[in-house]
C-alpha cells in the first residue's frame, strides 16, 4: 500500500510540473483518502486551491492541521497555519479561540485581538459559557474597568452573581484608582453579592461618604460579628453608627480599633462627642477616664487635653464631667481653661442650690486668678447661703483685688496696696518666666494704672517694664512732684501679639518643640521636609506667611515651600525668589534676621515692591546652616500688623532649623542608600549583600533621632522541603511574588531584603516592636491570595520580631549585631511555636559586643 501512495504522490509532482494542477489534485485527494492525517498532502493541496483561486477549499484542508498542531503543542507551526487560515478564509470561532490561548505569551496583542474575535461570535451565537471563557482571558491580558464590566454582564447573565459581583468591584476599585467615580460598580457588585465583605465595605464606604449612615449600617451589619477583628470593617461602620448618632453601639467597634492604631484618635473624639450629644453622660466621662489613660501611655497629655478643651466649648456637660475636666486641666496646667471650667461648675451648682459646692469651686477659682472679673458678684450672690467663714475666706483670696480696683490709687507706703504691687509683681513674673506673656502684659498694665511712675522709684518694677519691653502710657496723668524720669534706655511701646492664644501655649515649650521635630523626622523626602516644616511652625507661631527654601548665596532657590495662613493669599513664585535672594546675604552676616517694621527698613530696601506686595508688616529669618555654609533659609511673615519678634522665638526657632537641616540630611542619606544598594528589579527587594549596610545606616538614624527601629524576619517554609516538593523554580517564582507584594505595601521609609531562598527580612524606621505586629497582619492579608505552587495550599507566614536597643552610649555596629542574632532566635522560637505565629524578643540591657 505505502508504494501505492508514493506512486499517486510521484504522479501529482510530475502533473504540477506540467502544469495540470487538476491533475495533481486527483492524485492527492487518492492519497488523501487514503492517509487523512497526511497534514504534509493537505498543505500541497491548499497552495494547489490558492494558485486555482480557490481559497475556501484550501482552509478547509488547513482546518484539521490547526486542529492537530494545536493539540500537539507545535506552537510554532501551528501559529503559522492558522494565520494561512485566516487569509483564505474565515476560521471557526473554536480555532479563534484556541490561537489566543497558544499566543498569550508571546503576543499579547494578536491574543487580545482573537479572544475578541471569539467573544463576540460565542456572544452572537448564544454560547454564553464559551464567551465567559473568552471574557476572562480577556481580563486577565488586559485588566481594564470595560473588560471587567463585561466580564460582570456575561456572569449574571449565566446566574453566577459571585463572580459578577468580583468582576464589578474590580471595575469600581480601577475607576477609583484613576479618580473617577466608582459608585455605580460598587453599588452593582453589592447588588449582585451581598454577602462579599471586601465589595460591602467598598460600598459602605461611599455610600457613608455622601452622607446616608442608615443605609451604610443596612449594608454592614450583616458582618457586625466580625467586624472586631477587622480594622477596616470596625471602622467603617463605626462611624456609620456614630453618623448615624447610635454611640452606644458604636462603641465597641471605635474602642478596639483605637487600641489596635492610635492614629484613630479622631473617631475616639467623634465618640465622646456623640455621648455627650445624647446626654450619656456616664457612658461619656467613662470613655474620657480609659481615653485619657490610653494617651497618657502614648505621651500625649497635651493633645488630649487640648481636644478635651474643643469636645467641652460645643457640647452641654454635667457637673460630673465639669469636675473631670477641672482635673484635666489642673494635671495639663491649663490654668486659664481651669479657671473657665471653674466658673462654668459654679453657675451649675449655684443653680442646683447646691451652694457649698459652689463656694467650694468658686474658692478654687480665686485662688488662682483672683483678679477674674465678675468674683465679687459671684461672691455677693453666695453671701448668707453659705457658712460665714468658708464666705470670709474666699472674700480674702480677693480682697487685695478688690481694694486694687479703687477709683483712687493710695500710696505706697500703705502695707494692703504695697501687698498689691507686690503681688501684680510676683504674678507679672511668673507669667514672663513661663512666656504667658498676655496675662503677664495684663498684669503690668494693672500696675501701671495703680501705680502710675512706680517705675520711677522702684529698681524692680523698671526691671520687669525693661524685660517685658513694656512702656505704660501716662497720658493726663501728672508726674507726682519731688518725682524725676530715671536715667534708662526708652522701650518702645510693645505692640500685643497677633495670638495671644500662642503664649497661653508657652512658644519654647520644649514638649512642642520635641513634637515638630519629631514630625518633620518622619518625613521620608525633601519636599515633604520642606512642607512639614513651614506648616507645622506657621500654624504654631500663627504667621501669616512662612517659607522655607533650600539655596547657596547668589543662586536662586532649587526648592522652596511656603505656608499660607487663612485668608492669606499665596507669594508669586518670583515675589519668593527675590525675598530669599535679599535677605539671604544678611542671614549669612548676621546669621540670625529680626524686623519689627519690615515696610521702609533698609535691609529690604532693594525689594520695596515685594514687602509692599505681600503686605510684610514683620518679618523674621531663621538660616539653614549645614556645617559652615547656609544650604538654605526659614521665613516667617506677619501681614497686617506689625510684630515683636521676642527672643524665645529666635532661640527655639534657631534649634528648628538644626533639626530641619539634620532631617534633610537623612533623607538624602536614605535615598543615597536606596540608590546604591543592589535591588533585585523585579521583585523590588534589596539583596542580601545590602543588609548589614542598610541595618547599619537605619541605626545611626536612629540614634540621632532617638526613635525606635525594628527588624522582622518573614520565613515561608523550610527551603529543601519545598524545593523537593515543587521545584527550585516554583519555588523562587512564588518567592518573586511574596517580594512584589511586599514591597507594594512597604512604607518609603521601609527596607525590605531578600534574606534567603524563602526568607525576607524587613527593616521598620520609627517603629517598635508592639506596632510591629500590626505590619505582620498587614503582610499575611495581602499575601493571602498566593498559595503554595502545585499544590494549592496556603502559604504559612512565620515571623520573628526584634526592636534594636537604640542608646547613644552604644556602638551602632553592636546594635546591628545584637538585633541580628536576637530577630533570628526569634525566629526560631515562633517556628518552634508550631509555625504560622509571630514572636518577639525584647532587648537586651547592653548589646552583643563583637
Amino acid at each position: 500500500m505505502p508504494s501505492e501512495l508514493a506512486k499517486h504522490l510521484d504522479r501529482a509532482e510530475k502533473a504540477i510540473a506540467k502544469g495540470k494542477p487538476d491533475l495533481a489534485l486527483e492524485e492527492y485527494q487518492v492519497v488523501l483518502h487514503e492517509d487523512p492525517q497526511n497534514d504534509k498532502v493537505r498543505e500541497s493541496m491548499a497552495d494547489l486551491y490558492v494558485t486555482l483561486n480557490r481559497p475556501a477549499e484550501a482552509a478547509a484542508l488547513l482546518s484539521p492541521v490547526f486542529d492537530r498542531l494545536a493539540t500537539i503543542g507545535d506552537v510554532a507551526r501551528a501559529v503559522i497555519v492558522f494565520k494561512k487560515i485566516a487569509r483564505l478564509g474565515k476560521p471557526e470561532v473554536e480555532q479563534w479561540f484556541r490561537f489566543g490561548q497558544l499566543v498569550e505569551r508571546s503576543n499579547r496583542r494578536e491574543a487580545l485581538e482573537a479572544y475578541e474575535v471569539a467573544l463576540s461570535e460565542f456572544t452572537q451565537s448564544g454560547r454564553r459559557i464559551e464567551a465567559r471563557s473568552a471574557i476572562e482571558r480577556i481580563v486577565v491580558l488586559d485588566p481594564t474597568e470595560q473588560n471587567y464590566h463585561r466580564e460582570g454582564d456575561i456572569a449574571l447573565e449565566l446566574g453566577d452573581n459571585k463572580a459578577a459581583s468580583v468582576a464589578f468591584f474590580e471595575a469600581g476599585r480601577l475607576a477609583r484608582q484613576a479618580g473617577r467615580d466608582g459608585t455605580l460598580w460598587f453599588q452593582q457588585a453589592y447588588a449582585a453579592d451581598p454577602e462579599n465583605l471586601p465589595v460591602a465595605l467598598a460600598f459602605g464606604r461611599v455610600v457613608l461618604d455622601r452622607g446616608d449612615a442608615k443605609r451604610a449600617i443596612a449594608i454592614l451589619e450583616r458582618f457586625a460579628s466580625i467586624a472586631g477583628s477587622n480594622l477596616e470593617l470596625g471602622e467603617i461602620y463605626g462611624r456609620a453608627l456614630l453618623a448615624a448618632g447610635r454611640p452606644k453601639e458604636a462603641e465597641p467597634f471605635v474602642w478596639p480599633l483605637y487600641q489596635r492604631d492610635p492614629t484613630q484618635v479622631a473617631l475616639v473624639e467623634q465618640l465622646l462627642r456623640g455621648f455627650l450629644k445624647n446626654q450619656a453622660n456616664v457612658s461619656a466621662l467613662a470613655l474620657a477616664r480609659k481615653w485619657e489613660a490610653a494617651e497618657h501611655k502614648l505621651g500625649r497629655r497635651r493633645e488630649f487635653a487640648k481636644t478635651l478643651k474643643d469636645v467641652a466649648d460645643q457640647c452641654q456637660l454635667d457637673l460630673e464631667f465639669l469636675e473631670y475636666l477641672v482635673q484635666v486641666f489642673n494635671n495639663a496646667s491649663r490654668e486659664h481653661d481651669y479657671c473657665k471650667t471653674l466658673l462654668k461648675l459654679f453657675d451649675l451648682y449655684y443653680a442646683a442650690r447646691n451652694f457649698i459646692k459652689a463656694g467650694d469651686t468658686l474658692d478654687r477659682a480665686a485662688e488662682v486668678d483672683p483678679y477674674e472679673p465678675g468674683h465679687q458678684q459671684r461672691l455677693e450672690r453666695l453671701r448668707g447661703k453659705i457658712d460665714a467663714n468658708l464666705f470670709n475666706s474666699i472674700a480674702n483670696r480677693f480682697q487685695r483685688a478688690s481694694s486694687a480696683r479703687e477709683p483712687e490709687p493710695a500710696t505706697a507706703q500703705d502695707d494692703p496696696q504695697t501687698t498689691v504691687l507686690e503681688d501684680l509683681v510676683l504674678q507679672a513674673e511668673i507669667f514672663m518666666q513661663y512666656s504667658m506673656r498676655s496675662k503677664a502684659m495684663e498684669r503690668l498694665q494693672r500696675i501701671s494704672k495703680l501705680f502710675p511712675y512706680e517705675e520711677d522709684k522702684n529698681q524692680k518694677v523698671q526691671q520687669l517694664y525693661l524685660s517685658a519691653g513694656f512702656s505704660p502710657d501716662y497720658t493726663g496723668v501728672p508726674r507726682p512732684a519731688g518725682t524725676s524720669a530715671p536715667s534708662r534706655t526708652p522701650v518702645a511701646a510693645a505692640t500685643p501679639a497677633p495670638r495671644a492664644a500662642a503664649d497661653e501655649e508657652s512658644v519654647d515649650n520644649i514638649a512642642r518643640v520635641t513634637e515638630i521635630t519629631r514630625n518633620i523626622y518622619r518625613q521620608t523626602n525633601v519636599k515633604n521636609v520642606l512642607f512639614t516644616t513651614v506648616n507645622e511652625v506657621g500654624r504654631h507661631w500663627q504667621v501669616s506667611r512662612c517659607i522655607a527654601g533650600l539655596c547657596a548665596p547668589g543662586k536662586p532657590p532649587s526648592a522652596a515651600l511656603e505656608y499660607c495662613a487663612p485668608n492669606v493669599k499665596q507669594s508669586e513664585v518670583m515675589a519668593i525668589v527675590k525675598l530669599i535672594g535679599a535677605v539671604l546675604p544678611l542671614a549669612e552676616q548676621r546669621g540670625m534676621v529680626s524686623l519689627s517694621e519690615a515696610v521702609g527698613s533698609p535691609e529690604l530696601a532693594a525689594i520695596p515692591e515685594v514687602v509692599s506686595s505681600l503686605d510684610i508688616r514683620s518679618l523674621l529669618a531663621v538660616p539653614l546652616v549645614d556645617g559652615e555654609r547656609i544650604a538654605g533659609i526659614l521665613l516667617l511673615e506677619q501681614c497686617g500688623s506689625q510684630r515683636r519678634w521676642r527672643q524665645a522665638d529666635t532661640m527655639v526657632l534657631k534649634t528648628i532649623a538644626d533639626q530641619v537641616v539634620q532631617a534633610l540630611q537623612n533623607v538624602r542619606l536614605r535615598s543615597l542608600v536606596r540608590n546604591l544598594a543592589v535591588t533585585d528589579e523585579r521583585s523590588g527587594l534589596l539583596k542580601r549583600s545590602s543588609y548589614l549596610d542598610v541595618l547599619l545606616s537605619e541605626a545611626r538614624r536612629a540614634q540621632q533621632q532617638k526613635s525606635p527601629l525594628t527588624v522582622m524576619l518573614f520565613f515561608f517554609g523550610k527551603a529543601s522541603a519545598l524545593v523537593k516538593e515543587c521545584g527550585e523554580a516554583a519555588v523562587r517564582d512564588m518567592m518573586l511574588q511574596i517580594g512584589q507584594v511586599i514591597a507594594a505595601n512597604m512604607r518609603q521609609t521601609d527596607m525590605g531584603v531578600r534574606y534567603d531562598l524563602t526568607s525576607v527580612a524587613l527593616i521598620l524606621a520609627d517603629t517598635n516592636a508592639k506596632n510591629a505586629f500590626f505590619v505582620v497582619d498587614k503582610v499575611r492579608k495581602a499575601l493571602a491570595a498566593i498559595k503554595i505552587p502545585g499544590a494549592d495550599r496556603e502559604l504559612t507566614v512565620t515571623t520573628g520580631i526584634a526592636e534594636a536597643a537604640i542608646q547613644h552610649s552604644f556602638d551602632p555596629v553592636d546594635i546591628v549585631t545584637e538585633v541580628i542574632n536576637r530577630v533570628e532566635g526569634a525566629l526560631e522560637v515562633a517556628k518552634a511555636e508550631g509555625g504560622n505565629k509571630a514572636h518577639s524578643i525584647a532587648p537586651n540591657p547592653q548589646p552583643a559586643l563583637t
